[in-house]
């Protein structure tokens, strides 16, 4: 088992985010709440609030290069507007190996986290269940520490700016909390098995009689029998489909579409099982048709596949790619944003107004044209459309059609930022 005190860190690449408006809606609703503990934690600790307002402004301006996160600490350089670069470091104390004795104990006390943190997911309810017993996870008051070269000796905005980038990168991926504090997720998750697998039990001697009871005594207890045991936990990974192209298949079966078709399946076969393991059936009833052509475009299939989903799907190939973005950024909904407009009225048009004038100040705002549930800003190309959960997606104008440029967002800025940064050069004369 590789040291549970390893030093490796990560890296994760810089994104634009308005982290005080997402703080209050996005963040909010993350699988673990990051953002808002730490940002809370940030403005309780700064004794000068202008370092957390131009913190603020530099991450929404994207000035915060790409951040290594390794146990204890966080790194990035931070470029100001003027363009003098400084290196921000926050520090957070790492958990001592008694806390996370503590932490395994609370994490395999129910078989819900313990699937889900093999599936690679970091359940929310874990965090608040760790807080519960005394694991303090997220940062809290006073354990973030600023470190930049700039000279302040207290929160400036550079070191501001890396904690609003780090609340965001924390949402999005949880498990660098872990790492933050002082475990790699390897590490841990090698740590959990092995205290959640049980000792397998050893082979019968050779002559000895099975273990068991007779079929009839077993039927005739049923009713006192003990409950049957808890499901296994979930494989690693989804199965992989056997070879099909051994050259006797019939006329009529293409070996390589049924290979493609099988190992789609067992992909979807995975996620629903790690959903049934969860608690969480979010899609019970299945995809439609012509959704689920477009899920069995997303695994790279051969081009001769490829070429038939596009024309049974009706959406031709730059359609069917279109469509492919769509169901990875958002699945059934994100493809909805993509086929269908639909009028944004009363309730709904007064929240998007709310939102828009929110989200630039007056001499900023974009000169959108509205149609629907679609904000365009012709000149530049680019495109929000609000779905109906108040989330806005980034578009952007490529090839004669709109594309999905990213994932949504419930602050328009963002969204707008986002597909602003796939139309250089592409720009203009959007309808």
């Amino acid at each position: 088992m590789p040291s549970a005190r390893g030093t490796r860190s990560r890296s994760k690449a810089a994104s634009i985010r308005r982290p005080r408006d997402a703080c209050r809606s996005s963040y909010g609703r993350s699988c673990c709440g990051g953002a808002s503990r730490t940002l809370r934690a940030l403005e309780d600790a700064a004794l000068d609030g202008a370092a957390v307002t131009a913190g603020r402004r530099l991450a929404r301006a994207g000035a915060v290069g790409a951040m290594t996160v390794r146990p204890g600490r966080v790194t990035a350089v931070v470029r100001e507007p003027g363009g003098a670069a400084h290196r921000a470091d926050v520090l957070v104390p790492e958990l001592s190996g008694r806390e996370w004795e503590r932490f395994l104990g609370v994490a395999v006390e129910q078989a819900g986290h313990l699937a889900a943190l093999l599936d690679r997911e970091l359940p929310p309810h874990l965090i608040e269940d760790a807080a519960v017993s005394g694991i303090e996870l997220l940062p809290g008051l006073g354990d973030l520490e600023p470190a930049c070269d700039c000279g302040a000796w207290d929160h400036c905005g550079h070191t501001a700016a890396l904690c609003h980038q780090m609340a965001r990168v924390l949402d999005e991926d949880p498990f660098l909390l872990l790492l933050l504090r002082g475990r790699e997720r390897e590490v841990f998750l090698a740590e959990l098995q092995g205290r959640g697998t049980a000792p397998r039990a050893e082979p019968a001697a050779p002559g000895a009689e099975p273990e068991g009871v007779d079929a009839a005594e077993a039927w005739a207890a049923g009713d006192i029998l003990p409950p049957l045991p808890e499901l296994p936990g979930l494989p690693q990974a989804p199965g992989t489909a056997p070879s099909l192209d051994a050259g006797t298949a019939a006329p009529q079966v293409d070996p390589v579409a049924l290979g493609h078709l099988a190992g789609r399946t067992a992909v979807e076969a995975y996620r629903l099982l790690a959903e049934i393991l969860r608690g969480d059936m979010r899609n019970p009833t299945g995809a439609t048709a012509a959704q689920d052509a477009v899920r069995l475009a997303c695994g790279e299939p051969a081009h001769a596949v490829a070429e038939r989903l596009a024309d049974g799907s009706g959406r031709g190939r730059e359609g069917l790619a279109a469509a492919v973005r769509a169901w990875q950024a958002g699945g059934a909904v994100g493809l909805a944003v993509l086929d269908e407009e639909w009028p944004v009225e009363g309730a709904a048009l007064a929240r998007a107004r709310v939102a828009l004038g929110s989200a630039w100040e007056a001499e900023e705002e974009p000169p959108f044209r509205w149609s629907g549930n679609r904000w365009t800003v012709p000149d530049e190309g680019v495109q929000l459309r609000l779905a109906p959960d108040g989330r806005w997606w980034p578009y952007r104008h490529k090839g004669g059609r709109w594309i999905p440029a990213g994932g949504p967002d419930h602050d328009p800025a963002v969204a707008l930022a986002v597909a602003r940064r796939g139309t250089e050069g592409t720009a203009g004369n959007a309808p």
